[in-house]
């Protein structure tokens, strides 16, 4: 761990986070929300999509790009969908509105399809298809922005790093939870490594100039992970979200056209009732079945155990939870700010 990190408890964290989000504008219900789903992050060691969002969040709110006070509007649903306006509501709060009525829809039809335009950052995604493995459905969720990434071959954004989450239940053992950018490293990545003064990898990303960069500060432009099989998924996101609900957001600043706002997402959540197709009992033993088959492969030197998606991240959660939430130097120092700014008091450490 690197020099100067401290480590605080999760709850008082939750609450500095929970009175921020509050004392922007939001109400206590939708702070708690989003609350929760940042610690949800920083406690399962997805750094760059928990508290060190706290200070960018506010700051957004300050320039008008989140709004703490959305009028949340169903557009369009039938039995199976749904289609969102989020006016541009932080992204837990709408998308968790979202999949708790897609898996109403998934109880009664087989299937919840939704839509949400004009939302925000909406935290790491794996945090809302986990809520349906809870409910023993599978869910599924992606998201399109403006272009932050290069297509293969192109040395300028084209394409957003798109993030996919999957996740389906087990039996005996935690649900299987998959979560990706289509980037080799999320954007948030970038800016833990500024936080902790620390250098990436050369394939992250590409400077202003279109050259590989190991200095997070230097990094412009995000590389597609795998080539042209992240740059594919991520255009084809676009396509599945943005485009199928008229606010495309890539063809426009492609083409030097009306820009979206800076932040403005659009998102597909689904919730699949496995009821539907087989017993779920059975699902689940049989996921429970083939982690066992997997952790039974010989490994190679060096690995001590095959891991399937989300287990290290559980791995995390269970340390972060008996030794608290590590913060470098540079986050530490961004939420005493915001404390400072807000007129919060800090959690005790900080």
């Amino acid at each position: 761990m690197e020099q100067d990190t401290i480590r605080i408890s999760r709850d008082p964290l939750f609450e500095f986070a929970r009175e921020v989000f509050s004392r922007v504008g939001m109400s206590p219900e939708n702070a708690t929300t989003e609350a929760e789903v940042l610690l949800w992050a920083s406690q399962r060691g997805v750094d760059s999509h928990g508290v060190q969002l706290i200070s960018t969040y506010v700051d957004n709110v300050e320039k008008g790009y989140m709004n703490p006070k959305p009028d949340i509007q169903i557009i369009q649903e039938t039995a199976a969908t749904l289609f969102v306006e989020a006016d541009r509501s932080f992204g837990p709060v709408v998308t968790t509105f979202t999949m708790n009525r897609l898996m109403d829809k998934a109880r009664e039809a087989g299937i919840g399809w939704g839509l949400i335009r004009n939302t925000t950052h909406q935290g790491a995604m794996g945090y809302y298809v986990e809520m349906a493995a809870k409910q023993n459905m599978a869910g599924i969720a992606l998201v399109c922005n403006p272009p932050n990434m290069a297509p293969t071959g192109a040395r300028s954004a084209g394409v957003h790093n798109s993030p996919l989450a999957i996740a389906v239940p087990a039996q005996e053992r935690p649900p299987i939870l998959f979560d990706m950018a289509t980037s080799v490293a999320a954007h948030g990545k970038i800016g833990v490594a500024i936080d902790k003064g620390v250098s990436i990898p050369d394939d992250w990303a590409i400077d202003a100039e279109g050259n590989p960069t190991t200095d997070p500060k230097k990094a412009r432009v995000l590389l597609p992970a795998g080539g042209y099989k992240g740059y594919g998924l991520a255009l084809m996101f676009e396509c599945l979200s943005s485009v199928m609900m008229g606010n495309p957001l890539l063809g426009p600043c492609l083409h030097d056209q009306d820009p979206p706002l800076p932040y403005t997402q659009n998102s597909v959540v689904a919730a699949i009732d496995i009821g539907s197709f087989t017993d779920p009992d059975g699902y689940r033993q049989n996921i429970d079945t083939l982690v066992a088959g997997l952790k039974g492969l010989p490994t190679v030197e060096g690995v001590d155990e095959v891991l399937v998606p989300g287990e290290p991240e559980n791995k995390v959660y269970d340390d972060r939870t008996r030794n608290g939430i590590p913060l470098p130097p540079g986050l530490a120092q961004k939420l005493r700010d915001v404390g400072q700014q807000l007129g919060i008091a800090l959690p005790a450490g900080l």
